[in-house]
């Protein structure tokens, strides 16, 4: 899962672990059900999850991902929060994105770590 920049992808409900490095959520909304503790986060930086407007449009619809992904990507390349999380990575060895959706294949997340490597 790792990219090229010791950037990892993982579900918020998933166990903490050492290997994580400096953890970011990276979604908008708090997941539902966790606590700050179980969390364990370093930053959430809501501002690099897609906007609602896009968010509601796709609604986790696998036949939209591909045209959600370039919309995405067309959002990002004009948010200046990217920057911020540019630099967090290029302080930290390992940064661990954290996400809700339940499917590890579709979601914003994975978009989010390929445009960032």
């Amino acid at each position: 899962i790792m990219g090229r920049m010791g950037i990892a992808i993982k579900r918020i409900y998933e166990e903490p672990t050492a290997s994580d490095g400096y953890r970011v959520l990276v979604d908008r909304l708090w997941p539902r059900g966790m606590t700050k503790e179980r969390a364990a986060l370093d930053l959430w930086l809501k501002d690099v999850a897609p906007s609602p407007l896009l968010r509601k449009w796709f609604g986790h619809d696998p036949a939209k991902f591909a045209e959600f992904r370039m919309r995405y990507i067309a959002e990002l390349d004009a948010n200046a929060a990217v920057d911020n999380l540019r630099h967090i990575c290029a302080e930290h060895p390992d940064v661990t994105l954290l996400y809700a959706a339940k499917d590890p294949h579709i979601n914003h997340a994975l978009v989010l770590r390929d445009y960032l490597n």
